[in-house]
């Protein structure tokens, strides 16, 4: 018999690929929306062969409807305190309620368990829901990929595209950074959806590479040469990120403000996945720094 498995948060860009995946695997696949959702996405999805329930997530006996006859419940949901924990606490309820046995909560980021909590304001509201779900009657499975390798695209001071250069913070030249393409969460994701066995606990990379790794990888691929360097020591960072915070009380209400840009930077240098699970799943082919880098470099 085909598993149900249900997506929150399928119109997002991982969510999508989460569906794919799953749908790749022979499996069911059920997305609950919002009402106001784009149409465009919405279709998207149905032409791919997801069923679509369009319900009020205000509403717990909706979503328990959509959750029956589901062997697990995948949450790709993004945003603060109110969805994160509160939108999540709902679904975990009305999962439960349908007699759901397994939930995969939106923890695609650094594994947080290793971190101190103040350290990243949005790590630490799945932390709160992580503390909720854990006392209920689900099993639940977190996947962590530290960071999604898209941000290397993206001019941070990590790697600059515009300066040409590569920067690092305190002693941490030689730290391995965990970056993971958004295809190869999705099709580990997808993979832990359809495993009964899967633990509490998944982490993962596509690769795992230094600020001086990087360097080398940057000048193979591009035949240039990219400035490395100290941005400054950690405590400063840190000091700098309180600050920032401080002085931007509005940042408090926006997912990705400039202080939690920081705190994401402040966390890939001091927490690193040193149990991945890679080779739990076959068929999964890992992209490695080098080819990854190929797809916007040359």
């Amino acid at each position: 018999m085909k598993k149900t498995i249900l997506v929150a948060g399928a119109t997002g860009n991982l969510g999508y690929r989460i569906c794919r995946e799953l749908i790749q695997r022979g499996a069911e696949v059920r997305a609950i929306v919002r009402t106001s959702s784009d149409t465009d996405k919405t279709e998207a999805l149905e032409k791919m062969g997801v069923e679509i329930k369009c319900i009020d997530f205000n509403n717990p006996e909706a979503i328990a409807e959509a959750c029956r006859e589901v062997s697990c419940v995948v949450s790709v949901l993004a945003g603060l305190g109110d969805v994160i924990i509160d939108l999540q606490k709902k679904i975990a309820d009305a999962a439960i309620a349908a007699g759901v046995p397994r939930f995969i909560p939106s923890d695609f980021c650094t594994d947080y368990t290793l971190l101190q909590e103040g350290e990243n304001r949005n790590f630490d509201l799945r932390r709160v829901f992580r503390t909720y779900i854990d006392r209920l009657p689900i099993q639940a499975s977190s996947v962590f990929n530290g960071c999604f390798a898209d941000i290397l695209k993206y001019n941070t001071p990590i790697l600059n595209l515009k300066d040409k250069s590569i920067g690092y913070w305190g002693e941490k030249a030689d730290w391995k950074l965990d970056f993971t393409t958004m295809d190869n969460t999705a099709s580990f994701t997808a993979e832990a959806a359809l495993d009964d066995q899967a633990p509490r606990n998944l982490q993962i990379a596509s690769f795992q590479v230094s600020p001086n790794m990087l360097s080398e990888e940057v000048k193979e691929v591009s035949r240039q040469e990219f400035k490395i360097h100290q941005l400054s020591s950690l405590e400063h960072f840190a000091e700098a990120i309180k600050k920032q915070r401080a002085e931007d009380p509005a940042g408090e209400n926006e997912l990705y403000a400039k202080f939690q840009q920081g705190q994401y930077m402040y966390s890939m240098f001091t927490a690193q996945h040193h149990e991945l699970a890679n080779g739990r799943y076959e068929g999964i082919s890992w992209t490695s720094c080098t080819d990854y880098l190929k797809t916007f470099l040359q």
